[in-house]
């Protein structure tokens, strides 16, 4: 019988070690996961957000959105050309629709040029602002249904806003090559124009 206590009493710490185990597992790869991600505001306090932006030099990461006319667009549909992705959480917030309408403007003196407003609206209420504002040299596109955001790592996962994207400003090359990055640290300021424009110059 003691024999048998015994070896109850071993299996028993055996299996509490493992739960122990497994449990700072879970807490070391949720830490990390918080460590890899960056962190914005929105009115001085502290949002974060769901990876990093792409780093300068490297190829953009494969992407899907979908366009006000709910057609698809992936890589393949922007090769060849230098583009201008203008991230943001909705078109419907002021700072979003300023940066819309300047990068409308903006877009009118580049050549060989796509500038896409991208955000997790529909596409059905994208299409309606631009409509609204006679904008016609940029695109819209929703990430609504697609990766877009984690693969690009701009998911606002904190705050009233989670569950939308952070503002961002990603230009590239004609090759896909990434020329510069944006992550606009205050959620309420806009971008900064200059210096996407002169990234392509």
């Amino acid at each position: 019988m003691a024999t048998k206590k015994k070896t109850a009493k071993k299996t028993a710490k055996k299996v509490t070690k493992k739960k122990s185990a497994k449990k700072t597992v879970k807490k070391s790869a949720k830490k990390s996961a918080k460590k890899s991600g960056a962190t914005v505001t929105l009115g001085g306090n502290p949002v974060s957000v769901s990876g990093k932006l792409p780093a300068t030099g490297k190829s953009l990461p494969k992407f899907s959105l979908t366009t006000s006319a709910l057609q698809d667009i992936t890589n393949k549909d922007i090769a060849g050309k230098r583009v201008i992705f203008n991230i943001f959480p909705s078109i419907d917030t002021p700072t979003c629709a300023t940066s819309t309408r300047k990068f409308n403007e903006i877009a009118s003196s580049l050549s060989n040029t796509e500038v896409y407003c991208v955000s997790a609206d529909l596409p059905f209420a994208q299409g309606r602002f631009c409509a609204a504002e006679g904008l016609a040299n940029v695109k819209t596109a929703s990430s609504f249904r697609s990766n877009f955001g984690a693969a690009f790592g701009v998911n606002l996962t904190s705050s009233v806003l989670k569950g939308v994207l952070a503002r961002a400003v990603i230009v590239a090359n004609e090759k896909g090559k990434i020329l510069h990055t944006e992550l606009v640290s205050e959620i309420a300021n806009e971008p900064n124009y200059d210096a996407a424009i002169n990234s392509l110059r």
